[in-house]
């Protein structure tokens, strides 16, 4: 039985073609594709606000918790929702602020974001079309948000979505849904860092990111890459050399091909699969 199903509502077609077009959202040119860290943003863009431009032709939706509310009764999200317009390089939330607000991710993506005492940069993750953004047990945002893409995101009050979860049920369920996936993908890095060579890393990365945009519509076999090769050493606790290098192993060996950095063609996927341990 489908979520859909059990739920009483009709299922939502999902429009592959309008979501990939949301992913593809490009990152602004960089002077080198590998910079990180703070200086990196000195110069983005800053946040802008908008009002919301209704649920009707949402492309996010079908992915998104508030697909939980019933298509007729969408006036209740819209009466409380605005858009926030990200541009490349912007930052979202600071860690440490007080989270007051919730988001839903409808174009673009953006990463998670933490400094260690020593200065290193972590990446915890990377959200994507129909990510929710903002519920936690802790006041306090615990990840810097910084945009890799231009994005779009839907912005809810938090109490304003709590009232919401009381007269939606569903919406609560989906909500508690995708904090369990997050915390089982989280389980799965803590793995890939601590059992695995980089190359392994980086091929566990590669599947997962790719199914991840399989769901969203985009082709089987291929991912597309459009955050830099220093943030995927920082999420993968490597460095960028031992990154690139691990490409040119895996282009070795096969499993995947690339003329494009930011885009790779997944060529043997159970190797990779094998190789990561999935």
């Amino acid at each position: 039985m489908t979520p859909s199903a059990a739920s009483g509502r009709e299922p939502v077609a999902i429009d592959a073609g309008g979501i990939m077009a949301a992913m593809h959202t490009k990152a602004r040119t960089r002077t080198s594709p590998d910079t990180a860290g703070p200086a990196r943003h000195s110069a983005a863009g800053t946040p802008k606000r908008a009002s919301h431009s209704g649920c009707a032709g949402c492309l996010a939706r079908p992915l998104a918790v508030c697909a939980s509310i019933p298509a007729t009764e969408t006036q209740a999200l819209e009466a409380v929702a605005g858009e926030v317009l990200l541009p490349a390089g912007a930052t979202l939330a600071h860690e440490g602020d007080v989270r007051r607000e919730v988001y839903t991710v409808t174009r673009g993506m953006l990463r998670r974001v933490r400094l260690l005492p020593d200065g290193r940069r972590l990446v915890a993750g990377f959200l994507m079309v129909g990510d929710f953004i903002g519920f936690s047990g802790a006041p306090q945002y615990r990840h810097t948000l910084e945009a890799v893409t231009d994005c779009v995101l839907c912005v809810f009050p938090m109490q304003s979505m709590r009232s919401l979860c009381q007269r939606y049920p569903d919406l609560e369920s989906g909500l508690l849904a995708q904090a369990c996936s997050e915390l089982d993908a989280t389980r799965g890095s803590l793995m890939l860092l601590a059992r695995l060579g980089p190359s392994e890393r980086l091929a566990g990365f590669l599947v997962e990111l790719a199914e991840r945009q399989r769901r969203r519509g985009a082709p089987a076999g291929q991912v597309d890459l459009p955050m830099t090769r220093a943030d995927i050493a920082d999420h993968l606790g490597l460095t960028i050399e031992t990154v690139s290098r691990s490409f040119t192993k895996l282009r070795q060996s096969g499993a995947v091909a690339f003329t494009d950095p930011h885009r790779i063609d997944l060529v043997d996927v159970p190797a990779l699969r094998m190789s990561a341990g999935l």
